[in-house]
């Protein structure tokens, strides 16, 4: 069963390399002419042997001619061969590669609530390499080789089958040693991976945290964590070493020894039969010339075993189901009005509900804002308005129409998001404002800077606008990155906004400037935010309190207060707390 499961995998890792089949077809012809001529080479000493014994001058001219004759062939092969396969390798690693991103820019949002960014980027680099050398260089050796002894192989029986028959004999002995070899390089290869591994991850930590490192005094704990994994390496790499320094040794006696016995039992004259010197020759060089390819086909089914398990990690995320799309539904631009419709949802069957029933409607223009403690199911109502979650039971419509019958393209072009971990891309500012638009106007982009008061810290950046942020806006403030953010669901201009406590992590300085620029962008838009700082959303139209996935309480703030309920205590709470904050 386990076989017939690693040839279905095999089978379907080789799709990847049918669109290429030219290619590969090229490296199949040179690998043949590699074997071809590397099988003559036993050939040439038959002759050799014999126009030595026997010389004339056609012998002196022809035999030269035809070594060099040989190994131009060979060379010419092994270039066909090898570029073929190569070519072939680094297609089916885009391919491939590829297909995964494809795959996961698709899959639904609790597919990246269940797996660490980390891991899903080892899928794209690493175990798409390691699909490849199963896929494509193992393959090349298995042809390079295998057509080599096979060659030989035949040119052995045809020279003396019964030496040939024993010879078959002996090298499983060979065979032998050097799968239990492989096997322990196998092992001892996992164990350093993961000991390479454990050293990039301390190193990682420490150099991230090294604040904190400093702050406790824990250099020499974090240098005792790092010298420990380090030494792990060192030691499994040094097991690697002494097996591969014994292996090849003992291997060369082998073949020494099996050699011997040929040449021990080819003296016997019945077995020598009417074998010249040269035939003899040519036997024991093509015996020896065997061994290599033997060693080299051993050896490559820990390539194919490593990346038959990349391969099935791989291809069980290909085939998980995409984010449903199934809506066709698409309006151009919307009013803006939504509706929730007795909407629950829970993250599994076996896990109770985050949402219990939530009932509410929305004009196009009016400003909600969601309160209460974490945990209540605010970000959760608002993922599922762009479907990053679909309702368990009942129904969010926008303008009349559930989201589910919009298309996915169209139902998210209405809808801009605004959250406080702000997410920026390693490109310039104005990319990252116009992000998703190619070829946006300079004017546009201006604009939207300006609305959210963005454009006086740009225009005072070395480069303006083609500035280049860093890694996830390194180079900029938190601030600026909010108004980054917000500059960018301006140039949307999306008739829903979500904000998600865009203005919570921020200074008080940062955060006027950001409310001033919130107040343009909810213009004409209808607009929901999450908020944790009670003074930002005063004059919302209506304010939801939510706790324990429910909608407790609804209103405006003056109504709210008047009700004296759980929103007044969180504004009480929260006044206090920004009195005693105040400096005497």
């Amino acid at each position: 069963m386990k076989s017939n499961a690693s040839l279905t995998l095999y089978a379907r890792l080789l799709t990847y390399v049918k669109p290429f089949w030219k290619a590969f077809a090229i490296a199949l012809i040179g690998n043949a002419i590699y074997a071809g001529s590397s099988t003559l080479m036993a050939r040439i000493m038959e002759f050799l042997t014999d126009g030595i014994q026997n010389p004339d001058a056609d012998f002196r001219q022809a035999l030269p001619l035809m070594m060099i004759g040989i190994f131009v062939a060979r060379g010419f092969g092994t270039f066909l061969g090898t570029y073929g396969m190569e070519y072939v390798a680094r297609n089916v690693v885009h391919r491939l590669r590829v297909s995964v991103f494809d795959q996961m820019l698709h899959l639904p949002g609790r597919f990246y609530d269940e797996n660490s960014g980390g891991h899903l980027i080892s899928r794209v680099t690493y175990h798409v390499e390691q699909v490849t050398g199963a896929a494509t260089k193992a393959l090349n050796v298995v042809l390079q080789e295998g057509m080599l002894v096979v060659g030989l192989t035949f040119y052995l029986f045809w020279v003396n089958w019964k030496l040939m028959l024993i010879f078959v004999a002996i090298t499983p002995l060979i065979g032998l040693v050097v799968a239990w070899c492989s096997k322990r390089f196998r092992k001892l290869s996992r164990r350093i991976q993961k000991s390479v591994g454990e050293v990039t991850h301390v190193a990682s930590e420490t150099i991230t945290g090294y604040r904190v490192v400093r702050t406790h005094g824990a250099e020499q704990h974090e240098y005792e964590r790092f010298n420990r994994a380090s030494q792990y390496n060192r030691d499994q790499s040094l097991k690697e070493a002494l097996t591969k320094a014994i292996s090849a040794p003992v291997i060369q006696t082998l073949v020494a020894v099996s050699l011997a016995l040929l040449v021990w039992l080819a003296l016997d004259p019945k077995l020598l039969g009417n074998m010249s010197a040269g035939q003899f020759i040519g036997f024991i060089t093509a015996a020896s010339m065997i061994i290599k390819p033997i060693k080299s086909l051993t050896e490559i089914n820990g390539v194919i075993q490593k990346g038959l398990a990349a391969a099935q990690e791989l291809f069980e995320l290909m085939d998980r189901p995409r984010e449903p799309d199934n809506g066709t539904h698409d309006p151009g631009r919307v009013q803006g009005q939504v509706s929730f419709e007795d909407v629950r949802f829970r993250y599994g069957s076996d896990l109770p509900d985050v949402l219990k029933g939530i009932n509410h409607e929305v004009h196009a223009g009016e400003m909600i804002a969601l309160v209460g403690r974490s945990g209540s199911g605010k970000s959760t109502m608002m993922n599922m308005l762009p479907r990053f979650y679909d309702a368990t039971d009942g129904r969010i419509c926008i303008d009349g129409v559930d989201v589910r019958d919009y298309s996915m393209q169209a139902l998210r072009r209405q809808i801009a998001l605004v959250t406080q971990n702000v997410t920026l891309f390693n490109a310039t500012i104005a990319d990252n404002i116009a992000y998703g638009i190619d070829h946006a106007s300079r004017e546009a982009v201006v604009a939207a800077a300006q609305a959210a008061y963005a454009d006086e810290f740009i225009e005072r950046l070395p480069k303006g606008y083609d500035t280049l942020v860093g890694d996830n806006g390194v180079m900029l403030s938190g601030g600026q990155r909010q108004r980054i953010a917000i500059a960018r669901a301006i140039f949307k201009n999306a008739p829903i906004l979500i904000l998600d406590e865009a203005t919570s992590a921020l200074d008080t300085e940062s955060e006027r400037y950001i409310q001033r620029a919130l107040e343009k962008v909810c213009e004409g838009r209808t607009t929901f935010v999450i908020a944790h700082r009670l003074s930002t959303i005063e004059q919302a139209d209506r304010i939801l309190v939510m706790d324990n996935g429910e909608v407790i309480e609804s209103g405006s703030h003056a109504a709210l207060l008047e009700q004296d309920g759980a929103y007044a205590a969180l504004h009480r709470i929260q006044f206090s707390e920004e009195r005693s904050n105040v400096p005497v």
